[in-house]
């Protein structure tokens, strides 16, 4: 369950960046690095020396269910390593690591400019202009390269040279990082200016109070989450607040709860192992899994472990209802340690039967694949059946629930709830049970076939890889599209009849636009069909290739397609006929017949493309 403890209150800064340099306030480890530049250092320092607000921060009391592995403040000193932090920081890294780094330590600032090179600064306020009304508080604040000094003409020409301590007092230039520390260089700066003693005395201390008193008095806002506060309460919080830095989910969240569980284990690097092996699973550039997130392969394995728990209960207490089957993402934060080292080897097994079955589908490529999140319940139902999939029995089932998801349109939104219904009646269906929930919700309507005409569509997808499934040729060299030649010969979906051709004559967008007049081509066979007619096309192939009629007319029905209609440019009777094949090859996949009869409702467009995805897909 989503909880959330908090409170809200101000605390000093020099209170918060001491805490950090101490150890006592530090970060979790999914946390990136510090990555201000020296203009956003600048600015910073200017807002809190006019004690305007930058902002709250927000922290995670630890102690707690959510034990992250810490990392100190970047420049703490590493002696602190080993301090177990009272809290780590959610929001406002950036700007308590930028503050501490400027004010708090004397070392050089590693930074980057505005060309984003890296470059290393020490920062001063320059103590006259801060005073000065009438200039504005950022030109006081200056950044000096590591050497000190500031040169121009290629360094010929020193402009400003602050390396020593009294070159500092000479041009009243105060080093930020003696602002919390300032009696030495306080006592120095006197000393010497100690024959103009009174109007610098004065100075000084308009200079303490003014300026100095606003980052010595400066309070910062703090939200603090208490230690009772759930992970998927972290997880959605630090998402709201953190927009503008790393998105949290799941799997970093795992990866910084792991290693505080257990030193040394590397979430992160065992993921990257494993995604190179199921990358490497398959010899081809591209496949499915080598898009597999590891947010989905946590959702499987929460699958696998909520159903190892319900085994158990239902083994130790037989007549009792057992807890359920889910993969929500607080059953994924939920997952421990244990139960990850018990079952990833095995589902890394189960992804890697999923790619070998999608390919038995004649699913290639990656961006061929209906719907990602249907890999989620497929590949933790691979991984229980293990070697029993590879009867033919199983094999037909599993492709059956499939053709069903896809068409049936069935993984497009929340559907968590149906990973859980899918490996659940799956095991049963395969062992003798009844169909899957997913088999029976599964339904296909004939109108659906005019709406289909973006590739970004589960079922446009589902109907290029069942053509190729059911041993569609190329139209010129006679080719089958195996996984081989799918890559080698560039082949994609295209218009049968070519859109110039259409135009032409007058044919609407819509109704040569769609799935039934798109069909598995090689890049040279489409080039070589241009726009022409099919008719003027297919004698061109026939006399190029030196291939009788006969022949490519075997081709065209590997597509589903009748030769006399598309020799004949009969465009309307080539819809009408393909569409019926179409709906025919669908039925046959899914084990049930589609609805032919007249629409009860307005037939529902194609999904949009907005300007991002149409550029990939060009």
């Amino acid at each position: 369950m989503t909880r959330v403890e908090f409170d809200s209150t101000k605390k000093p800064l020099d209170d918060l960046l001491k805490k950090a340099r101490d150890g006592l306030l530090q970060l979790p480890d999914f946390q990136r690095g510090w990555v201000w530049d020296d203009d956003g250092l600048k600015g910073l320092l200017t807002s809190i020396s006019r004690s305007f607000p930058v902002g709250a921060i927000m922290t995670l009391q630890t102690g707690g269910e959510v034990r992250f592995k810490p990392r100190l403040v970047e420049g703490a000193p590493e002696e602190n390593t080993k301090v177990v932090p009272e809290a780590l920081i959610l929001d406002g890294q950036q700007r308590i690591t930028s503050l501490y780094q400027t004010t708090m330590r004397r070392e050089v600032v590693e930074t980057i400019n505005s060309k984003k090179q890296r470059i290393k600064r020490f920062f001063y306020i320059d103590m006259a202009k801060a005073l000065d009304d009438s200039v504005d508080r950022a030109e006081a604040i200056i950044g000096v390269p590591e050497n000190k000094k500031e040169t121009r003409n290629f360094g010929k020409e020193i402009v400003r040279d602050l390396s020593t301590e009294e070159q500092e007092y000479a041009q009243c230039m105060f080093p930020t990082n003696r602002i919390f520390d300032a009696d030495a260089w306080q006592m120095g700066f006197f000393k010497f200016w100690k024959d103009e003693l009174a109007d610098k005395a004065d100075f000084w201390f308009k200079f303490q109070n003014e300026v100095l008193a606003a980052f010595r008095q400066y309070q910062m806002p703090v939200i603090q989450l208490g230690n009772g506060t759930s992970r998927e309460a972290v997880c959605l919080v630090f998402e709201k607040v953190n927009t503008g830095g790393k998105k949290l989910d799941a799997f970093e969240l795992l990866t910084a709860i792991y290693a505080g569980e257990e030193e040394g284990f590397l979430l992160r690097e065992r993921w990257a192992e494993c995604a190179k092996r199921l990358s490497e699973s398959i010899a081809l550039r591209d496949h499915p899994l080598t898009r597999l997130q590891p947010t989905e392969f946590f959702q499987a394995l929460a699958l696998l472990h909520t159903l190892d728990r319900r085994k158990e209960a239902a083994a130790s207490n037989p007549g009792a209802e057992p807890p359920p089957v889910t993969c929500t993402r607080e059953t994924v934060l939920g997952i421990p340690l244990a139960a990850y080292k018990k079952h990833s080897s095995r589902l890394e097994e189960g992804f890697k039967k999923a790619g070998r079955f999608l390919f038995s589908q004649h699913i290639y490529w990656f961006k061929d694949v209906p719907y990602q999140s249907q890999i989620v319940p497929l590949a933790a139902i691979l991984a229980e059946l293990g070697d029993k999939w590879e009867f033919d029995a199983v094999r037909s089932k599993l492709a059956q629930w499939y053709w069903c998801g896809v068409f049936g349109e069935l993984y497009g939104g929340a559907i968590e709830t149906r990973f859980a219904k899918d490996l659940i009646d799956m095991l049963s269906w395969t062992s003798g049970g009844p169909e899957p929930t997913t088999v029976k919700d599964a339904a296909f309507r004939a109108e659906r076939l005019d709406t289909m005409t973006s590739r970004l569509s589960a079922a446009y997808k589902g109907v290029h890889a069942l053509l190729m499934k059911e041993g569609a040729r190329d139209f010129r060299s006679g080719q089958p599209f195996n996984q081989a030649s799918y890559f080698e010969e560039a082949v994609d979906i295209h218009h049968v009849f070519p859109r110039a051709w259409c135009e032409k004559s007058k044919i609407p967008p819509k109704h040569y636009d769609t799935i039934v007049n798109k069909t598995p081509l090689s890049y040279k066979t489409n080039r070589a069909i241009g726009g022409d007619a099919p008719s003027r096309y297919l004698a061109g192939l026939s006399k190029q290739g030196g291939v009788d009629d006969k022949a490519i007319n075997d081709h065209l029905r590997s597509h589903l397609i009748n030769p006399d209609l598309l020799r004949g440019d009969n465009f309307d009777g080539f819809i009408e006929a393909r569409r019926e094949a179409l709906l025919t090859l669908i039925e046959r996949v899914m084990g049930k017949v589609v609805y032919r009869g007249e629409p009860t409702d307005e037939p529902e467009g194609e999904i949009v493309v907005d300007e991002a995805e149409a550029m990939e897909l060009a």
